[in-house]
């Protein structure tokens, strides 16, 4: 039986995780598939371009990885001290990178005046974001989601593309 992520990943222990995601259905990644004569190689590019995208938002380091023909390896670093750092405007404006938001996180973002209730509401939110930046589960499931829909739809296809990530412990040396 198969232990949940979330009981996986322990910051106290390490803050570095090895992760991998595996094609399903034969698909390509990258590379070339000489059965059919054509190249995924452009594939590649796709990863690095969201892996940097969604570093520069995440406190999530990329410490290692390597694209394959048909999976990714990530070693990530979770800089949960960072995230700490962050203030309020700086979480929401991450996060908007990613997502809309809520009506209060853009009248906040707005400037607009809000009540204590709507203020103890933010703060709530924020918290939650703030989680989320740091959560490996969010990380990998906006890197392969967006890989996967852009997979799906060269390869004209639906359905799932990559089977659910794997996490390995990667002890750091003392």
């Amino acid at each position: 039986m198969t232990t949940a992520r979330k009981n996986l990943i322990s910051l106290v222990d390490t803050p570095y995780y090895h992760c991998i995601s595996r094609c399903v259905r034969r698909a390509y990644l990258c590379g070339e598939d000489k059965l059919l004569g054509k190249s995924f190689e452009h594939r590649r590019q796709w990863v690095e371009d969201k892996l940097i995208a969604l570093s520069k938002v995440f406190a999530i380091d990329i410490c290692a990885y390597a694209v394959m023909s048909n999976h990714t390896h990530l070693v990530l670093f979770i800089d949960a001290d960072k995230a700490k750092h962050w203030s309020t405007t700086e979480v929401i404006q991450r996060w908007h990178q990613l997502f809309k938001g809520t009506l209060l996180t853009q009248q906040f973002m707005r400037g607009e005046a809000l009540s204590e209730h709507l203020q103890q509401s933010l703060k709530e939110t924020v918290e939650a974001y703030r989680h989320r930046l740091t959560d490996i589960s969010w990380f990998m499931r906006l890197l392969n989601e967006s890989i996967a829909r852009q997979a799906n739809q060269e390869d004209n296809c639906t359905g799932r593309f990559y089977s659910q990530p794997s996490l390995a412990l990667t002890l750091r040396a003392a």
